[in-house]
């Protein structure tokens, strides 16, 4: 019933601002529903106003609503919007995150949860450190048994609401073990009055789950119970709605199947798939209509989609009209990709503003090449959610080995690569070696050398590690520097301390493997600099580390300047632009092959689908014909999402050249300072094209690089194979075919 003190006109407000399937939405009677919430479609908005209706509307009593979010920032808009949509104070409403509301159930019931009063609840790194500390109990070495993928096996149990002891021998010596730490680090929780936060949602759902009255209570206070972002829940977060509302509670719950992307992560888009199933009489109402993007963008999104067969089907739609051609641009290779999006935000950046534009990528090692594109044309830009690419851990430990290769005085690259990873090296012993050093006015590899003994239990392994280093230095004398910085990878253990994270648990595996990807870039990056310029006096490794260090030095755009976006598709998730850039649409880099692999490739296809409705006006995607991974140049296949895609949707902006007889080698890609506009198929004076094969009478033979100006002023740049890189005038340089 309507609050009386209401009128017809009070609830104005609540309605005039929604289309039809909001409305219905919005005002639907109390019963379960799904709202299937398109890409753009105005979920946040239904959300709110459902809220406020039940107040307004309804009757219903603050007191009896539950409104759960995914982040904390999302729960305080939430409230404040339905402050201002009815004038009335919610104090009393629960509104908030799926942890947060867990603490607040666990405070009030701190005896029932079976939990010390001051329990303390310990972030992601206090539970890496107990874990540390449980593995040196355990006497298991950490980098047998990685503190962040016994995290994550811990974390991921839970999330299934799986304690120990539900976890059956199945005979694999690996699960034992992982079994064998979750025990001891769930009693070392319980004694010291620890949570974690996977512990929270656990307490809260077994406290719901096993206590009557408790149970009780909930499901008469929560009638109502509201949820944002459906279907990112996992098994344990459903299980626990499950309980809150028993057979009577509403359920109310937003979200989008297809832009289910975290299953990794525990997410399980199978819960807004069993809705029906589990609340009887629940119905579903779509939310189409997107304010985003334009037709064309949503025809190529909806066509893509279309291809997942376990989904609820809705067909995105907007009054705005089509709009702009998605342009696809079949690049060369990785670095004339990057020159493309380049020369591109430079023309924004004449036209508008650059914060306008986003570029998106499947992982993060793609992130290196794009950077020093932008870097090169002096277009500012920012990692969204992310660090630069030399800046992330896993390059500055292996640099911390090339620094040391350069120069053992490095105390700093010392005490980074002395323990890293994990060899027995503890602080106490490093404090050791630097007091004498300090002492003695040495180095610390100098004063490692001569009281390496001196240092007890931990004298073995700075030994070790001292050959370590003098062996490296020896085995790569005379190699190329990617020679050399693979086999530092190698040899340092970083590659296998992360492809035993990388084979650990959900998450942690998925964190891991970007890394592993990172250490490949880095060998790629190498490869640029084993020919110096002629005029430089420093050998490669000397090049190569004064690079990094300069280009550490360009910092990221701080916040609010104006700059291009950085982003993975997940960390996309979300937000929107007014131009996208979807770059490396390649099969096995997107679709990637570890999940195709893993049997995920309808999930890789929602994130194509996610990339895609991020962009408002225009979207460009790319692909490149050759691509060096793993060290070694590739020829890949335009991604199958590609072909996916309505074929009226595009236009190639340079046409795929099928097979090509004569490639510029990764570190020698086409830098064009024509219009990026221009087909890059377009020819030169002349006949010649970009990346053709030339010779020179006097050079000798080389690959056209880039070109400018017109007519008899061409000007040409040639990468020749014994005389370096060369800027001839077309009209008098006589160049042959190669």
């Amino acid at each position: 019933m309507k609050m009386d003190w209401l009128t017809d006109a009070d609830l104005t407000p609540l309605v005039a601002p929604l289309n039809p399937a909001q409305k219905e939405a919005v005002t639907a009677p109390p019963q379960p529903r799904l709202v299937l919430a398109g890409a753009g479609s105005g979920k946040t908005r239904v959300l709110t106003h459902r809220l406020a209706w039940l107040i307004a509307a309804e009757g219903v009593s603050p007191h009896s609503i539950l409104a759960v979010t995914f982040t904390n920032k999302a729960a305080a808009e939430m409230r404040g919007r339905i402050e201002q949509l009815i004038s009335v104070p919610v104090r009393a409403l629960w509104v908030g995150t799926f942890h947060g509301i867990a603490h607040r159930m666990l405070r009030r019931h701190w005896q029932q949860a079976r939990l010390p009063q001051n329990f303390q609840i310990i972030d992601a790194d206090d539970q890496m450190r107990l874990v540390k500390q449980v593995l040196r109990g355990l006497d298991l070495p950490d980098d047998r048994w990685p503190p962040r993928s016994v995290c994550g096996f811990i974390n991921a149990r839970k999330e299934e609401g799986q304690r120990p002891q539900q976890l059956q021998d199945q005979g694999d010596y690996s699960q034992r073990q992982y079994v064998r730490i979750y025990t001891a680090y769930q009693n070392a929780c319980e004694v010291s009055g620890l949570v974690d936060f996977a512990e929270l949602l656990l307490r809260a759902h077994e406290l719901c789950r096993d206590n009557a009255e408790i149970q009780a209570h909930y499901r008469r206070s929560f009638r109502h119970i509201l949820v944002d972002e459906f279907q990112d829940t996992n098994t344990l977060q459903y299980a626990w709605l499950r309980v809150l509302a028993g057979d009577s509670g509403i359920l109310f719950a937003v979200g989008d199947d297809d832009q289910s992307v975290y299953s990794w992560r525990g997410a399980r888009v199978e819960n807004m798939l069993r809705m029906e199933h589990d609340f009887p009489g629940a119905r579903i109402v779509r939310l189409e209509q997107n304010y985003r993007s334009t037709g064309t963008i949503l025809k190529a999104a909806n066509g893509l989609i279309a291809k997942n067969s376990n989904r609820l089907g809705k067909n995105l739609w907007t009054a705005a009209g089509d709009g702009a051609a998605i342009q696809l641009y079949a690049a060369y290779n990785e670095i004339d990709e990057a020159e493309f999006v380049a020369l591109r935000c430079a023309e924004q950046r004449a036209a508008g503003r650059l914060c306008e534009l986003a570029v998106l990528y499947r992982s993060n090692a793609q992130s290196r090449v794009l950077e020093e594109a932008l870097i090169r044309h002096r277009i500012p830009y920012r990692i969204h959610g992310g660090l630069r690419f030399f800046e992330r851990m896993e390059i500055k430990d292996t640099l911390a080995y090339l620094r040391l290769l350069a120069n053992r005085d490095d105390d700093a690259s010392f005490e980074r690569a002395v323990n890293t990873p994990a060899r027995g090296i503890g602080a106490t012993t490093l404090e050791r070696l630097r007091a004498v050093a300090r002492q003695q006015q040495r180095c610390l590899w100098q004063t490692a050398q001569t009281q390496a003994a001196e240092l007890g239990r931990s004298a073995a392994a700075v030994q070790k590690f001292l050959r370590l280093i003098e062996q490296l230095a020896t085995d790569t004398a005379g190699q190329p520097l990617s020679a050399t910085m693979a086999l530092a990878i190698e040899r340092s253990g970083l590659r296998e301390h992360y492809q035993t994270a990388a084979a650990g648990s959900r998450g942690g595996g998925e964190q891991a493997q970007a890394r592993l990807d990172n250490l490949d870039e880095l060998v790629n990056a190498a490869r640029s600099f084993e020919r110096p310029p002629e005029d430089s006096a420093l050998d490669p490794l000397t090049s190569f580390l004064a690079h990094v260090a300069l280009e550490a030095g360009e910092q990221q755009a701080e916040a609010g300047e104006d700059c291009v976006q950085l982003m993975t598709l997940h960390a996309a998730k979300g937000l929107e632009f007014p131009a996208v850039f979807l770059v490396g649409l390649e099969n096995g880099l997107f679709p990637h092959a570890r999940a195709v692999d893993e049997g995920n490739l309808e999930e890789e296809r929602r994130l194509c689908y996610v990339g895609l409705t991020r962009a408002q006006r225009q979207l460009y995607l790319s692909y490149a014909e050759v691509r060096r991974i793993h060290g070694a140049e590739q020829r890949g296949a335009p991604s199958i999402f590609l072909r996916e895609i309505p074929a009226e949707c595009m236009v190639e902006t340079r046409p795929r050249s099928g097979v090509l007889r004569s490639l510029p080698p990764a570190s020698c890609a086409p830098h064009r300072t024509v219009s990026a506009a221009s087909s890059i198929s377009e020819a030169l004076p002349g006949g010649y094209r970009l990346g053709e094969s030339v010779r020179h009478a006097k050079f000798g033979e080389g690959t056209i690089l880039s070109f400018d100006g017109s007519g008899e002023r061409t000007q040409v740049e040639v990468r020749f194979k014994s005389s370096g890189t060369k800027r001839l005038l077309l009209s008098m340089a006589r160049l042959e075919r190669g």
